[in-house]
């Protein structure tokens, strides 16, 4: 008796504003082999069809990746298992937020491994002030393009002029060496910068005073919403200086201020809270962001990242 084959497989995907589940289950069973070959073909034929349907021009943000932290407490248990469930959600590009023991090295042959990338590397400012060699080296063995910094040590409660004043120094110094090694630097908002400072904000002056060649930005739309920013008029704002955005969103009733905190339980799936992400997909467009990646710092990732990703690509033009 000759069996064929078992295939099971999932194919998320957005066409022609239609959002399309393709679960095939089947099972070939006393079938000969040239008959099992030419349905198998055909099959997946039409799976090559579709996903390429689901990353059509027609979708903004069509293949999202995911930033590390979501996933802090699964990689601190167990990097390749980590990395292995989140291939299973069908996310292949992680930003680093931390490395998790691993060495850049080791990190990049787990990647290898799967198929997998690392397009940006997030480290804190005192590397970026102290150790910005060794951070560039380790980016190119990660083969990330962009190196991020998410935070700006100050002393609280109030982030200042002269704390924005020392922040454009060691931006525009730390910028200028990634860049000799092709690599970009990011600045990733926190919410405390939006401080009003003159006729605009702390961010409008870290923005307006570091160097485009060496400096760019990532939009987190939580940190942007939560301290009452318009993340449309920002990108607006400044659509050459933005290339990276955190999908981030915040629940609806919470408002914000400048502390740059709020609890885990504020995020929320995305699309269900006070973010309008079509709108701010449609204005990013507009904007050098080139890489999109999901953030949820709640306890209820593992169900939760698939749906804000099955969002996020059902969002068409």
């Amino acid at each position: 008796m000759q069996y064929g084959c078992y295939l099971k497989k999932r194919v998320n995907f957005t066409c022609n504003s239609a959002k399309l589940n393709l679960f095939e289950n089947i099972k070939f069973i006393k079938m000969k082999p040239k008959k099992n070959l030419l349905i198998l073909s055909v099959i997946f034929s039409c799976l090559v069809v579709f996903s390429s349907c689901g990353t059509s021009n027609n979708v903004y943000v069509p293949d999202p990746g995911v930033v590390s932290f979501t996933f802090r407490n699964q990689f601190q248990e167990d990097v390749p298992g980590t990395l292995d469930m989140i291939k299973e959600m069908g996310i292949t590009n992680i930003e680093f937020s931390n490395l998790f023991g691993k060495t850049a090295t080791e990190m990049r042959a787990l990647l290898d491994e799967r198929d997998m990338i690392c397009t940006s590397y997030g480290v804190g400012y005192n590397r970026l002030v102290d150790d910005i060699e060794r951070v560039a080296e380790e980016a190119k063995i990660l083969g990330a393009k962009y190196v991020r910094v998410a935070s700006i040590p100050y002393e609280r409660p109030e982030f200042t002029i002269d704390n924005a004043k020392k922040t454009v120094e060691d931006f525009n110094r730390g910028g200028k060496i990634l860049s000799e090694h092709g690599i970009y630097f990011c600045y990733h908002n926190h919410g405390f910068e939006f401080r009003p400072y003159e006729d605009g904000t702390l961010f409008d002056y870290i923005v307006q005073n570091t160097d485009p060649r060496y400096v760019s930005f990532e939009m987190d739309l939580l940190w942007t919403v939560h301290p009452g920013q318009d993340p449309v008029e920002l990108l607006e704002r400044y659509p050459e200086r933005f290339r990276l955005m955190h999908l981030k969103d915040l629940r609806r009733g919470v408002t914000g201020d400048f502390s740059g905190r709020t609890p885990s339980e504020n995020d929320v799936v995305l699309g269900t809270g006070q973010v309008d992400f079509p709108a701010v997909l449609k204005a990013a467009e507009r904007t050098n962001i080139e890489y999109y990646y999901i953030e949820d710092e709640s306890p209820d990732v593992i169900e939760r990242v698939p749906k804000s990703r099955e969002y996020i690509m059902s969002i068409t033009k």
